[in-house]
C-alpha cells in the first residue's frame, strides 16, 4: 500500500514539476515571443487600439489616429486639406489590420506606438494611471510646397523626385508617382482593407514602389557624366580647360559598335572640345574616350564616394545604386555615359548635385526633423547634419559648380535658369530597353545665401513626351518647379 501511495506522489510531483514548469517558461521565458507571435489577436487587438503618435509635416499631421466605436479603438487616417495623403504615401506608407504597416508607419512603429524604449517614463506613468501609452509625434523634414510642387509636376507620369538642403542632408521633398491613398488600407473592415491592398500590389504601374529610393533602378543616363567629370579633376590629370577628343563618332575597342553624339556632329567646330564644354553640350563621345582613360575602377571609386553602393536609411531603407564591376573597355566607355549597368535613385542623383553644391562633401540625407513626447511636447531627439563622405576636394567641387551652371547658362540645362539665383544642372535621357522611350533625367541645384537646394527628376518612359522626351524637355521643368518652391517659401 506504502509503494502504490509513493508511486502516485512521485507521479503527482512530476505532472507539478511539468505543469510549474510550463507555466514559468510561458511566464518569463516565452511571453516575449509570444506577444509577438503573427497569430496572437489579442497582442495584434491591443497594438492596433492604442493611440498611435502623428506623424507631422511643418507642425501639421499626415497620419494620426481618430477615436472609434469599433473594437479597434482608433481609427488610422492619412492626409490633410492642405497635404493630399497620395503625396505623402510613399513616407507614412500605411497601417492596416489586415496587411501590418509599411513605410514609416513601420520603420517608426515602436515610436508611434509608444512601445521604443525612448519613451520609458511615459509606460512607467501609465501603469500608475491605466491610461494606455501614447505614442510620439514625428516631424518630418519635408518642405510642402516643395512636395507639392514635386508631385504635381510629375502630374501622374511614372517617375520620381528626390530634393535635399545639400547643406545639412534634410529631404526637402520625395515624391514618387503614380500616386496612392494609404486610407484605403487603413480601414477596419478586413474585407476592404484586403482588397485595397491586393489591388495596389496588382496595380501594373507599381504605385507601391516608391521610386525616389527604392523600386526598380534607373540607368541614370548623362546626369552621371557629373560622376565621370569628378573622377578626371580629381586624378590631377585634368581640369575643366583640359581639351578632349569630341567627335562625331567614337569607335569603341574589341567591337564594331560606335558611340555617337545626339546631334550627330562633332562636340565642337573641330574633334576637340573642353571638358566644361563637352558637359555643357553632354558630349557623348568625348565622355566615353574619357571614361575609358580613366578606366573602370576610378569611376567606380568616385562613384562610391558619392554614394553608390552605401547602404541607407533615412530611416526608410534607401536601395543602394550601383556601379557595375570587371568592366572590358566598351563596357567602361558606355558606363561613364551612365549606361550599361548603371542603376541610381532620383535620391543618389541630387545626392551628387548636392556634394557638387557643398563644397564637395555630402551629407547624408535625413527626413526625419525630430521626435516629441505627444503629450510633454518634450524633445525626444532632434535631426543633426551628419556628413557622409567627401566626394570631391574644394577645388574639384569648384570647377564642376562652374561647369553645371554653364550648361544652365548656355547649355541643354536653361530650362532650370531662375532669376538672380546661380543654378547649376545635368540633363540626361537615358536608354533602357529596345524599342522603348527613353527615361527623362535631370539633376540640379540652386544656390542661395541661405541655403543649397539639389533636386533630381526622372520621369519613366519619357512620361507625355514618349520617344521625344529629354531630361531638359521633360524633366527640367519639374526641378526648377521644386527649387523655386523651397526659394520662394
Amino acid at each position: 500500500m506504502n509503494k502504490a501511495l509513493r508511486h502516485v506522489a512521485v507521479v503527482g510531483f512530476v505532472m507539478f514539476a511539468l505543469l510549474f514548469g510550463s507555466t514559468s517558461n510561458i511566464q518569463f521565458f516565452s511571453a516575449q515571443t509570444l506577444n509577438e507571435h503573427s497569430l496572437n489577436n489579442r497582442t495584434f487587438i491591443n497594438e492596433i487600439s492604442r493611440e498611435r503618435g502623428p506623424i507631422l509635416v511643418d507642425g501639421t499631421p499626415v497620419a494620426y489616429s481618430v477615436p472609434t466605436d469599433s473594437t479597434y479603438k482608433f481609427q488610422r487616417t492619412y492626409g490633410a486639406d492642405s497635404l493630399p495623403a497620395e503625396q505623402y504615401a510613399d513616407m507614412t506608407g500605411f497601417f492596416s489590420i489586415v496587411s501590418g504597416a509599411s513605410g514609416l508607419e513601420r520603420s517608426e512603429n515602436g515610436l508611434l506606438s509608444g512601445s521604443d524604449d525612448a519613451l520609458f517614463y511615459d509606460k512607467i506613468r501609465s501603469v500608475f494611471t491605466g491610461e494606455q501609452p501614447m505614442g510620439a509625434a514625428v516631424e518630418l523634414t519635408i518642405d510642402p510646397a516643395a512636395q507639392n510642387a514635386a508631385f504635381q509636376g510629375l502630374g501622374g507620369q511614372k517617375g520620381a523626385v528626390a530634393a535635399l538642403d545639400a547643406k545639412t542632408g534634410r529631404v526637402l521633398a520625395l515624391a514618387s508617382t503614380p500616386g496612392w491613398n494609404p486610407n484605403n488600407l487603413a480601414t477596419h473592415d478586413s474585407k476592404e482593407a484586403q482588397a485595397a491592398y491586393d489591388s495596389l500590389i496588382a496595380d501594373e504601374d507599381n504605385p507601391a514602389y516608391n521610386r525616389a529610393i527604392g523600386g526598380n533602378l534607373y540607368p541614370p543616363g548623362s546626369t552621371f557624366k557629373i560622376i565621370t567629370a569628378a573622377a578626371a579633376l580629381e586624378s590631377g590629370d585634368y581640369t575643366k580647360d583640359s581639351e578632349l577628343q569630341g567627335p562625331a563618332e567614337l569607335d569603341l575597342p574589341e567591337t564594331s559598335a560606335k558611340i555617337r553624339n545626339s546631334g550627330g556632329g562633332a562636340c565642337g567646330s573641330t574633334d576637340t572640345v573642353t571638358l566644361q564644354q563637352s558637359l555643357v553640350v553632354s558630349c557623348n563621345t568625348s565622355f566615353a574616350k574619357l571614361g575609358m582613360d580613366l578606366g573602370g575602377d576610378a569611376l567606380d571609386e568616385q562613384a562610391r564616394k558619392f554614394g553608390f553602393g552605401t547602404d541607407l536609411s533615412i530611416p526608410l531603407q534607401v536601395t543602394p545604386s550601383t556601379f557595375p564591376s570587371d568592366l572590358n573597355a566598351p563596357q567602361t566607355a558606355q558606363s561613364s555615359l551612365g549606361q550599361y549597368e548603371v542603376r541610381a535613385t532620383p535620391l543618389q542623383m541630387a545626392m551628387v548635385s548636392a556634394g557638387v553644391a557643398n563644397d564637395g562633401v555630402v551629407m547624408t540625407p535625413q527626413l526625419i526633423d525630430n521626435v516629441r513626447n505627444s503629450r510633454t511636447l518634450d524633445t525626444i531627439s532632434e535631426m543633426k547634419p551628419q556628413e557622409l563622405s567627401r566626394a570631391v576636394s574644394s577645388d574639384s567641387a569648384g570647377q564642376l559648380t562652374d561647369m553645371m551652371v554653364e550648361q544652365v547658362n548656355s547649355g541643354t540645362g536653361q530650362v532650370a535658369q531662375i532669376p538672380g539665383v546661380e543654378v547649376g544642372a545635368k540633363t540626361g535621357t537615358a536608354q533602357h530597353a529596345e524599342g522603348a522611350a527613353p527615361h527623362a533625367w535631370f539633376t540640379s541645384f540652386a544656390k542661395t545665401d541661405d541655403r543649397d537646394i539639389a533636386v533630381a527628376v526622372v520621369v519613366e518612359n519619357g512620361g507625355n513626351a514618349g520617344s521625344e522626351a529629354s531630361g531638359a524637355r521633360v524633366a527640367g521643368p519639374i526641378a526648377k518647379q521644386v527649387m523655386e518652391a523651397v526659394i520662394n517659401g
